[in-house]
């Protein structure tokens, strides 16, 4: 008697409803007597051939719908084969059985995952090219616990949901299935069908390292390991690096609007490596962060609602390519910083959202599953598969594209239960408080694991409240990110700078307050790309005045940042002095440099970045008080800041003295350390750079009369709307 199939089964089969494919389909045994079966519903006929002796055998078509059986003997039983067929169209097609392997992933593995713990899941879940027994192909493995069926479809089996339903692994929720003799290239989805409520939908890959470009969602097969890395030197010195002690100023970057090709087209990732890369060096820049470039939908996202968050958006190239502008970046000394989002996900249905018919990775509850800002959903940091899924997320950046740092989006939409919520709209903790315990606890063991398993790494906090200790480690209760973005710095600075220089001396507070908290937190000092977007106007925008006062007022603004505690943040256009706001639409406005005065800025920003780096005293002690000291800081009837910026050496220092008012200040009088000649490393009033030359003809030397408690002085025409940067000259200089 041939081996039986009940009736039922085959119709579950061809209808598509069928769960444990592996029951009915590939190689079954039964004494001597062997059934090879295959579903292949616009098969016409099909034929099994085996690969050790090329034995043909017609199948016989069991069912209308494409089921087909071979009834064969023992000498089948260990045969390699594969099958052929003719199809209702015409054409011919052969496969490997998708059936005759048992599951992949090890008890080991799914373990891990359902504690949280994994780090590598991504090179489990997902598809990823294995060879069993001698047979090429990809292996394919997703978690959707709460369904009863699900499939993989693609251009490879004409999306068709019947051809390779998956088989559930044990109660773990995992799908898998190996698909011999597919290659990179195959773009596929899921076919998810769930015990709730008969929901059913195609989903990409959540794992998947690649994707169609949009409006297209499919993911793609593709190889990570192929791109032939050139950065070794780089990152072999990275974990003996201490970032807190070295330059950092970041050029903050979206990739498709910094500029575009003729016909308003994106720039590939290979091109932008050959002409942003040599930007970068010319300027003077030494970090380079990119606006999410994780795959989203929408461009007007700006890259922040992500549904691939393995897969580096397709608008620019494969992933292969985005490596390559990273590896050049290594190779001419610039570190790559991401904008990463674990914050929330968009709703798109392709995506992570009500991904198996259930909330699996958002927040079921609705009083915390969506993010009422942005009509998003927000992940279930409680849940132990989600937190694999983002912790080895974070890894799989640093590691496969050797990614330099990690600035977390939206960190207080994380923490806090009542994020823009009003009452009545959020839940409070166990404890009756409004702190989202879990989320608290995911982001301490992502920095954990981040610091332990790629040193060197850095971790940046897009935090916007007074959250204690986000900066410090978790041992003593800090959140543990390497940096925290200093978003109170910025709104006071910029409210100061938009007022008419005649108010300023009553809001003198706002530049000085920064100060009463700069080394409770290791801050960068943030001129991003929130602040020249939504009718806030661009940087030189916000100024007021005429239009030289205007660019007087931004290159003080930048020497003001550049010279206080805290790395530097700039968007990317602020160092044109773009008039329009910034729009994800279009290029900059480089026309712009083609007038002198915006040429003139360029050339400014680009020796502030030279003199940045050059000046141990601007950066080595951002984060100790012993790398800042106050010279006046209560001259607000004339709206003049001066303070001392030093070096580890404490012979090594700056001066620096801001004058905000358009008015020039002739003999003023600021106390220094030491006596000598104090030369101008840079006034921002010079005339190459579009001011009027005011100044104190290069330098000046010091008098022996104390003041401002520093037993030495020197005397000063302060150029209008201007900082002068000032150091002591040496005795080899002075020869």
């Amino acid at each position: 008697m041939p081996l039986s199939i009940h009736p039922d089964a085959i119709q579950a089969l061809v209808t598509g409803e069928m769960g444990a494919p592996s029951s009915i389909l590939g190689r079954h045994h039964q004494g001597d007597e062997v059934s090879i079966r295959a579903l292949r519903p616009w098969a016409k006929r099909v034929t099994l051939v085996n690969d050790a002796s090329d034995v043909r055998v017609p199948m016989k078509k069991s069912h209308q719908d494409g089921f087909f059986i071979a009834e064969l003997d023992s000498t089948w039983a260990d045969a390699p084969y594969h099958f052929e067929a003719i199809t209702v169209d015409g054409s011919s097609e052969s496969w490997g059985d998708p059936y005759i392997h048992p599951p992949l992933l090890s008890e080991y593995d799914i373990y891990l995952f359902s504690q949280g713990r994994h780090r590598d899941i991504y090179r489990k879940l997902g598809a990823h090219t294995r060879e069993i027994k001698g047979l090429a192909g990809i292996h394919f493995a997703v978690w959707a616990p709460n369904c009863y069926k699900v499939a993989l479809v693609g251009d490879f089996n004409r999306w068709d949901e019947r051809s390779h339903v998956m088989e559930n692994n044990s109660e773990s929720g995992i799908w898998e299935i190996f698909v011999p003799g597919l290659a990179e290239g195959a773009r596929y989805k899921y076919e998810i069908r769930s015990h709730n409520r008969g929901y059913r939908a195609q989903k990409s890959d959540p794992y998947g390292f690649y994707s169609e470009l949009r409006p297209q969602t499919a993911s793609i097969v593709y190889h990570l390991e192929q791109y032939p890395w050139s950065d070794r030197d780089w990152l072999s010195a990275r974990p003996q690096s201490d970032p807190l002690s070295q330059p950092m100023n970041i050029y903050e970057l979206h990739l498709g609007s910094w500029r575009r090709k003729q016909g308003d087209e994106f720039l590939t990732y290979r091109e932008l490596a050959e002409e942003l890369v040599p930007y970068l060096v010319d300027m003077g820049y030494t970090h380079l962060e990119l606006l999410p470039v994780a795959e989203h939908p929408l461009d007007a996202s700006w890259g922040y609602q992500v549904t691939g968050y393995f897969a580096p958006t397709s608008r620019y190239g494969a992933p292969a390519d985005f490596m390559h502008l990273i590896d050049r970046c290594h190779q001419n000394n610039i570190a790559v910083i991401l904008d990463w989002v674990p914050a929330h996900f968009p709703k798109d249905g392709h995506g992570l959202n009500y991904f198996d018919g259930t909330h699996l990775y958002s927040h079921e509850d609705p009083l915390q599953g969506e993010q009422p800002d942005w009509g998003t959903m927000t992940f279930n940091y409680a849940r132990s598969e989600v937190r694999s899924f983002l912790l080895s997320n974070a890894l799989f950046w640093l590691r496969e594209y050797h990614i330099d740092g990690l600035r977390v989006d939206a960190v207080s939409s994380m923490i806090y239960l009542n994020f823009s919520r009003e009452d009545g709209e959020w839940r409070a903790n166990e404890y009756g408080s409004h702190e989202n315990l879990a989320a608290l606890a995911f982001l301490r063991e992502f920095n954990e694991v981040v610091h332990a398993e790629a040193p060197g790494a850095i971790t940046i906090a897009e935090e916007s409240t007074a959250w204690n200790m986000v900066s410090r480690p978790t041992y003593i209760g800090g959140l543990g990110f390497t940096l925290k973005w200093n978003m109170g710095w910025m709104h006071d600075t910029l409210n100061y700078m938009a007022r008419e220089p005649v108010h300023r001396r009553f809001h003198h507070h706002q530049i000085t307050f920064a100060l009463l908290y700069a080394f409770s937190e290791n801050f960068v000092l943030p001129l991003s790309h929130d602040e020249v977007v939504h009718l806030k106007g661009s940087l030189i925008g916000k100024l007021p005045g005429d239009y030289w006062q205007k660019f007087a007022g931004l290159r003080l603004l930048f020497g003001y940042q550049y010279t206080q505690v805290g790395k530097v943040l700039n968007f990317m256009g602020n160092e044109i002095a773009q008039f329009a706001e910034w729009s994800e639409e279009r290029s900059l406005d480089w026309y712009l440099l083609d007038y002198e005065k915006h040429a003139q800025m360029q050339s400014y920003v680009r020796d502030l970045n030279l003199l940045y780096r050059q000046q141990r005293a601007l950066w080595e002690l951002d984060f100790a008080p012993e790398g800042f000291r106050w010279i006046e800081a209560n001259d607000a009837d004339y709206s003049v800041y001066s303070y001392i910026r030093y070096a580890r050496d404490r012979g090594d220092f700056l001066v620096a003295v801001l004058n905000c008012t358009p008015v020039v200040r002739e003999n003023y009088l600021i106390g220094v350390p030491e006596s000598g000649y104090y030369r101008e490393l840079l006034n921002s009033d010079a005339s190459c750079y579009g001011g009027g030359d005011v100044g104190n003809a290069g330098g000046v030397h010091s008098d022996e009369f104390a003041t401002h408690g520093l037993p030495h002085s020197i005397n000063l025409r302060l150029p209008p709307l201007a900082i002068l940067i000032l150091k002591i000259q040496s005795t080899e200089e002075s020869k």
